[in-house]
């Protein structure tokens, strides 16, 4: 083929639409102002348009939509947009670091979580038993009454809670305890996400106060052990599931890069090709030069088969303060879609585990593995599971 001529180079690349002066108005709703965004189309306010568009898209598609969360969200008071999403079936799963299951605690418990201030004299917070997340102080004993509360969870947990575990399993469990018995449940992600069956992942289960809780309880005898080996089969057994798949990143980290490793795991480990995920959206403050995984673009995480190749469109990473952009997607959602039925997946986990059981064993009879493997099912089994076919 031969080589455009600049006349047709310049009319392919002026072919798109004009960039319009914002225009503003009292009144205007997140609606409208996405709308000025849209039409306005440069730097990030272009990708924030971008980004309501595709969480849209994801929504219509009845994919099986993940969030992933990473710094400190729920400090800042993000896990009430969470539960909206929630709410509405616009979220079916989460993968989160556990600081931010276990601060999200503190609010259902109606301990002090309050708006401070990034200059003062850290030396006096620390004799005055506050600690500081940047602009957010949390005292001393509402970490100490959020640990009693999760070392009381854990005394007394059922049997299903004892033995190996998933993270799901456990922050399942305390969400119902916190519906049941603290005294502002509505102000809980992980409340309403066991109201709704939405499961909870934390990639690194060790790295939190939570962690260190179900850690502690092994030097008392404590029967609860937390497998992260069951939480990739799980999370895995849910993208194998789905027909669609997409995923809200906010931030990056660990958690990001969980979710996103379950297309590697089916291809790469368990000889199930699914083929990558559809929709991707990532809000991170994060470049790629860096090395960092926060930076990751979508595009680089088509080389590793993580992202389909030939969705370019439904890839998009909005480079800003999760805070900021997060809820006007969010809201822009709650604006122009419909809520959906929850998929309650936390329900289905055993036996979406047993249908991706059923498929690795099909493609490896006889894997002396195999055992182990369907150990593991028995032990986070939640009434009988069944091993489904493949759609």
């Amino acid at each position: 083929m031969a080589p455009k001529s600049p006349k047709q180079l310049r009319k392919a690349y002026l072919s798109r639409p004009p960039v319009e002066p914002m225009r503003l108005k009292p009144g205007m709703t997140v609606e409208e102002l996405v709308g000025v965004y849209r039409k306005a189309g440069a730097f990030n306010g272009g990708r924030l348009a971008e980004a309501c568009d595709l969480f849209g898209r994801m929504i219509d598609s009845g994919a099986t939509i993940a969030l992933t969360v990473t710094g400190a969200m729920t400090p800042a008071g993000m896990g009430g947009a969470i539960q909206a999403m929630m709410e509405a079936g616009f979220i079916d799963l989460v993968i989160s670091t556990g600081a931010n299951i276990y601060h999200d605690l503190h609010f259902a418990l109606k301990l002090p979580v309050v708006q401070g201030h990034f200059q003062v004299d850290d030396k006096e917070l620390y004799r005055a038993g506050i600690e500081r997340i940047y602009d957010i102080f949390i005292t001393e004993d509402s970490l100490l009454d959020t640990d009693a509360f999760v070392r009381e969870a854990l005394e007394k947990a059922p049997a299903a809670l004892r033995g190996r575990i998933s993270t799901p399993r456990l922050h399942h469990y305390l969400g119902q305890l916190v519906r049941q018995q603290a005294p502002c449940p509505e102000k809980s992600f992980v409340a309403t996400a066991a109201a709704y069956d939405v499961p909870i992942f934390t990639s690194s289960p060790g790295d939190s106060s939570i962690g260190m809780n179900v850690a502690a309880m092994k030097l008392r005898g404590g029967p609860t052990t937390v497998d992260p080996d069951l939480d990739v089969l799980e999370s895995t057994a849910i993208v194998y599931d789905a027909d669609v798949n997409g995923v809200v990143i906010l931030g990056g980290g660990s958690p990001k890069n969980f979710y996103l490793q379950t297309q590697p795991t089916l291809w790469q480990i368990l000889d199930l090709n699914r083929g990558g995920h559809e929709y991707v959206l990532q809000i991170s403050t994060d470049s790629p030069q860096w090395g960092g995984l926060s930076g990751a673009t979508p595009s680089e995480a088509i080389s590793w088969g993580k992202v389909q190749a030939n969705m370019l469109k439904n890839h998009v990473v909005l480079y800003s303060d999760t805070t900021v952009a997060a809820p006007l997607v969010f809201a822009y959602a709650l604006s122009t879609r419909k809520k959906r039925k929850p998929k309650r997946l936390f329900k289905r986990l055993p036996e979406l585990y047993a249908a991706l059981q059923k498929a690795h064993l099909r493609k490896h009879p006889g894997s002396d593995a195999m055992p182990e493997v369907k150990e593991s099912a028995k032990t986070h089994t939640v009434g009988p599971g069944r091993a489904l076919p493949r759609r």
